[in-house]
């Protein structure tokens, strides 16, 4: 399927870097204060962030698009761990961070990686300034989590047949089901978002990169402490209509960390940076 033009005019807005043998969709906006770097979900991509970065004119930030979503390569072998993506996100930040320090934004998926960051920052082994860290509407804690049917299936040992068969009327209906009343998904966000899905075969390999969620449950005692434990400056934004990450896992992120700044976006759901970028806007640091 070929990508939408709104999705290409985010293409050429970009550039590819590699890492590993493997090309990553990257993009770079030079401006002020910390580098600012931005971390999707599954199954979206860097696309989700180009709301928001109308809202934060001359930002000094980076979003890109992990292995296997959106414009990067879709490798079908690949492991896509939480791990190999940390990597990845470590050396984009070794490039393009200047040796300043950097402020991540993490939703979904990315807040794991994130965590992965904050385990490796207390392990010593990080080798990045972090000046702060703002996470939003993550199942971090997945036990508390409520997973969509979708979610559940690609998971089981339907995964690979579903993803095969998997179709855009199936995706409209799941991916619009995480948004709120208010905020409904789009017929172009839609078309958008399954086009990027598609792209490059991405579409086939749904099982392979919802693996990340079997990491969560496998790696949780180090994720779960270094929420925990991690001495820098984390914060959370919660949409409290998530049907998935939902206010039973900002309650346990709560029982984590007790002192943890929260902002809560009461009429958002999942996507919070598409629904009203300015809210997500708001939350982040001047």
């Amino acid at each position: 399927m070929a990508l939408t033009e709104r999705v290409r005019d985010w293409q050429r807005r970009g550039e590819r870097v590699e890492f590993r043998g493997h090309a990553i969709h990257t993009f770079r906006q030079q401006g002020d204060g910390p580098l600012l770097v931005l971390l999707h979900g599954f199954p979206s991509s860097s696309y989700d962030w180009r709301l928001l970065l109308e809202k934060l004119p001359g930002r000094n930030l980076l979003a890109f698009d992990f292995l296997g979503f959106g414009l990067s390569d879709k490798p079908r072998t690949h492991d896509n761990s939480l791990f190999w993506q940390a990597d990845l996100t470590e050396e984009l930040v070794r490039q393009q961070a200047g040796g300043r320090p950097v402020f991540f934004l993490g939703h979904d998926m990315g807040t794991s990686v994130a965590n992965e960051l904050m385990a490796r920052d207390l392990e010593g082994t990080l080798e990045m300034d972090i000046a702060g860290i703002l996470l939003f509407n993550g199942s971090m804690v997945l036990e508390r989590a409520s997973p969509i049917l979708g979610q559940r299936i690609l998971r089981s040992r339907l995964g690979p047949l579903f993803a095969r068969l998997s179709s855009e009327r199936v995706f409209r209906q799941q991916f619009g089901s995480v948004f709120s009343a208010a905020h409904p998904l789009s017929d172009e966000e839609a078309a958008d978002q399954w086009s990027l899905l598609c792209h490059n075969g991405g579409r086939t390999i749904g099982h392979r990169l919802i693996s990340y969620m079997d990491q969560r449950e496998e790696h949780a005692g180090r994720w779960h402490g270094a929420i925990r434990d991690w001495p820098g400056d984390l914060s959370l934004a919660w949409g409290l209509l998530d049907r998935v990450a939902t206010t039973e896992v900002l309650a346990a992120m709560r029982e984590l960390r007790p002192s943890v700044p929260v902002t809560e976006l009461p009429g958002l759901a999942h996507y919070p940076q598409l629904e009203d970028p300015r809210q997500i806007a708001a939350a982040l640091p001047r």
